[in-house]
């Protein structure tokens, strides 16, 4: 059992409505492992209501902001953490944070706010920050529901630095395919970052995104800049200039028209893909695979240690040196006992 090394303190439990700054005051500290979960991160993907649970020590220390918006039927007033699916959503538990007083907090008259059932996910089963929630939740008499949701597949970029990336005969044939795509057009490279990034960039991705298999064989959903609401979602996000700073594109034109591109966000020394496609015309030119493969030569390039691609998709991954990193989860915490034993069959086989 955890045996805790402070005694418990005076804490401070606030239900500001919406996604404050302090969120932000949390997220850029040291005492946090991922420093793109901001309040904009959270805001763009929220449907509604937000509310922010937040735990400050009598002093004004910030300890945690679990952000939620509403989850299913409004009648049930279940809740999430909001966010982008991937990077993965996650609560913001700093690193000086006790489970004891995280389970004072969480039992605090005020985590009402977080409704009688919370979700929380998709999250690294390993993650730090969300196994102490998890344990603060038991000790304050939460149920935590659990559901795998996919392995992680990543590249370890020092041993691929060490190696020598890509391999020579890798090399050669992707050098063979950029000088045959030479002869359709000018083959060009442009990276977007920070103040960068405007309505023709988002645009210009959302046009591959319709040429592509997204476009054509899908409803779209799991597009990027492809649909009405997701343009929202982006300008949400690059409305802080943070988070404009650290998602960054790649992206190939050819004789001036965009025809793939990758979206990547950097957090320290993970870079994390988000999405990327191709013109489905462009396939036969395999112009994806130089995409991929820029990203890897450049993340490399700028020090970075992994590069996190995500679940699913294993094949092109696996091909690019991708091994599986770690388990996703998704969790439910569940305030009623006999409502967590009903819902855990249920949970259960949502995830399966």
């Amino acid at each position: 059992m955890y045996q805790s090394k402070i005694k418990p303190t005076a804490l401070m439990v606030e239900t500001p409505t919406g996604f404050p700054a302090a969120i932000d005051d949390i997220a850029q500290s040291g005492q946090v492992a991922h420093h793109f979960l901001r309040a904009a991160w959270y805001r763009a993907g929220a449907d509604g209501d937000g509310k922010t649970f937040l735990v400050k020590r009598s002093t004004g220390e910030a300890l945690a902001a679990i952000p939620t918006a509403p989850f299913g039927p409004a009648m049930l007033g279940a809740r999430k953490v909001p966010g982008c699916y991937w990077p993965f959503r996650g609560a913001l538990i700093a690193g000086h944070a006790d489970p004891i007083e995280l389970a004072q907090a969480l039992s605090h008259p005020q985590a009402k706010a977080l409704g009688p059932v919370w979700r929380l996910g998709p999250v690294p089963a390993s993650d730090a920050a969300t196994l102490r929630l998890i344990a603060a939740a038991k000790q304050a008499g939460w149920s935590v529901l659990s559901q795998r949701a996919g392995t992680a597949w990543t590249i370890g970029l020092e041993a691929a630095r060490a190696e020598g990336w890509p391999r020579q005969s890798t090399a050669k044939r992707l050098g063979r395919l950029e000088r045959r795509l030479q002869k359709l057009g000018a083959v060009e490279w442009h990276y977007v970052r920070g103040g960068d990034w405007n309505e023709a960039i988002m645009a210009e991705l959302g046009a591959v995104e319709e040429a592509s298999w997204v476009g054509s064989d899908t409803d779209g959903s799991g597009a990027t800049f492809m649909r009405p609401h997701q343009l929202a979602l982006w300008r949400t996000i690059f409305g802080d200039l943070h988070l404009a700073e650290v998602v960054c594109a790649t992206i190939l034109r050819v004789d001036g028209r965009a025809v793939a591109f990758s979206l990547d966000l950097d957090d320290g020394p993970v870079q994390y893909g988000i999405a990327g496609t191709y013109r489905s015309d462009f396939g036969k030119h395999e112009v994806g695979k130089l995409v991929n493969y820029r990203t890897v030569t450049d993340a490399i390039a700028d020090g970075q240690s992994t590069l996190d691609l995500g679940a699913g998709d294993g094949g092109y991954k696996r091909e690019m040196g991708a091994v599986p990193g770690y388990d996703l989860v998704e969790l439910l915490f569940v305030r009623n006992r006999w409502a967590a034993k009903l819902l855990r069959p249920v949970w259960s086989r949502f995830g399966a």
